[in-house]
């Protein structure tokens, strides 16, 4: 072959060879150019050349930071990802009596467990599903959030109606939890359907044998079934899934980490720092937008009008950790991050199961890691579309085969499904968010409740 004809055929063979290591972050690039597109720009961004980052809480606990759904575009396309039943999810409720009722029935059942309870609860249901996996003695190749989504399935099933979740009604959980965050993710079109089934359950369910705690009189029947489908087995069980996926990543790609939570018994706080850093590198939430009911006045700046859209970016906020993994960090105030808010703000509707999620978590991780050893060669975004593929190495047993091929089969395997991946990211995203804006649920809600009626949201079924 000449000169001319390998340079050719190089000039096809390197970028075709490299693709995982551009197209991906190309496509990236190019579906945020395309939701801007579609979806309109709006909104002040935080941080931002608007708010900088040293005024990010102090805007965002403002009173006047207090609208959530209605006069913001990008409300349609949450209430779209969310359907059914936003216009009675905890976290996009307009401020106002009814958004204290299920508040207040929030914290009521959260509040029904003991610390001692909750960490009974949860390690069962982690040492029961951890129980189901196919054998003892061999590798398990798994998803992490795939994983841990049954057991979260469980865990609030029980923490809801005080009583042990049947197996087929766990399966309807996870259907409808996964079917949402894999929405969120634009990595599948939203099923309906699945949606559907847990919430037909759920009104059967509480006309025949309602949970001890009260639902909110303020909703109808139909309205309870979405409050509790929304609140506890979409949001609590895909928050507390995703957050397990990546801890449980984060100690499968940091071995030295992972081995000292294993065999260090005189340091019983650094699995919390672990966790710490953990969502101080992944935060579960990436942009919460707040529509202002009034001025927010500002020393030595311009005041935020009335109306503003604010779009608060956690990620953004708290990239302040850097690359490194150090959970030591947390032990000095001087290196302990400042700007670290994993559950919220707390004078603007900060995550409910704040005061008992690390701790659960870290109930969950130590059953896992006192069963099995994790490794991974995955690459760890805050988006984790691929749910963390992960080996489970059996702690006890006969020893495994060397596992240096399969993880650099992993590696492999991982950089080539996120080709595909993020091109089915970018063509159902762009058709989600155009759908969304085309149905517009957020936006026809408001409009026909302030004529008079609050119409049902159903959202394409």
């Amino acid at each position: 072959m000449s000169v001319t004809g390998w340079l050719a055929t190089a000039a096809v063979v390197v970028p075709l060879a490299a693709l995982p290591y551009w197209l991906p972050r190309a496509v990236i690039g190019l579906r945020v150019r395309i939701f801007a597109w579609v979806g309109g720009e709006e909104g002040i961004r935080a941080p931002g050349r608007e708010v900088p980052a040293e005024e990010f809480k102090k805007v965002y606990g403002h009173p006047a930071a207090n609208g959530r759904s209605r006069g913001a575009a990008l409300s349609d396309l949450f209430w779209y990802w969310l359907s059914p039943g936003p216009e009675v999810h905890q976290e996009h409720l307009e401020p106002g009596p009814r958004y204290d009722d299920v508040a207040r029935t929030t914290r009521q059942i959260l509040a029904g467990l003991s610390r001692e309870q909750w960490t009974e609860l949860v390690g069962r249901c982690t040492r029961r599903v951890l129980g189901e996996l196919d054998g003892d003695a061999r590798v398990h190749r798994v998803r992490l959030r795939d994983l841990m989504m049954p057991v979260w399935a469980e865990v609030y099933y029980e923490v809801v109606f005080r009583a042990p979740c049947p197996r087929h009604v766990r399966d309807l959980i996870t259907g409808n939890a996964d079917d949402v965050v894999s929405a969120l993710k634009c990595t599948s079109l939203r099923h309906m359907d699945r949606r559907a089934r847990l919430t037909a359950h759920l009104r059967d369910r509480l006309a025949h044998d309602p949970p001890p705690v009260p639902l909110p009189a303020s909703l109808s029947p139909r309205e309870q079934a979405y409050y509790l489908q929304g609140t506890f087995f979409n949001t609590a069980v895909v928050q507390m899934s995703e957050a397990m996926a990546h801890l449980l990543l984060v100690l499968a790609t940091h071995r030295p980490v992972q081995d000292r939570l294993f065999t260090d018994a005189e340091d019983p706080d650094l699995l919390d720092r672990v966790i710490n850093e953990t969502l101080q590198h992944f935060p579960l939430f990436g942009v919460a937008h707040r529509i202002t009911s009034g001025e927010i006045p500002r020393e030595g700046r311009a005041p935020i009008p009335a109306g503003s859209v604010l779009l608060f970016n956690y990620p953004e906020y708290q990239g302040s950790g850097g690359d490194v993994f150090d959970p030591d960090r947390w032990l000095n105030p001087d290196s302990k991050p400042s700007a670290y808010i994993p559950f919220g703000v707390t004078a603007n509707r900060p995550c409910p199961a704040r005061g008992f999620a690390v701790l659960t978590m870290r109930v969950a991780a130590e059953d896992v890691l006192h069963r099995f050893r994790l490794e991974s060669s995955a690459e760890h975004t805050r988006s984790l579309p691929s749910r963390g593929p992960c080996l489970l190495v059996p702690r006890t047993g006969a020893a495994p085969a060397p596992r240096r091929t399969r993880l650099a089969a992993m590696r492999l395997a991982d950089r080539w499904a996120a080709v595909p991946r993020s091109l089915t990211q970018l063509v159902l995203g762009s058709y989600m968010v155009w759908d969304a804006r085309r149905q517009g649920l957020c936006r026809n809600y408001f409009a026909a409740s302030s004529g008079g009626s609050a119409p049902s949201v159903t959202a394409g079924r």
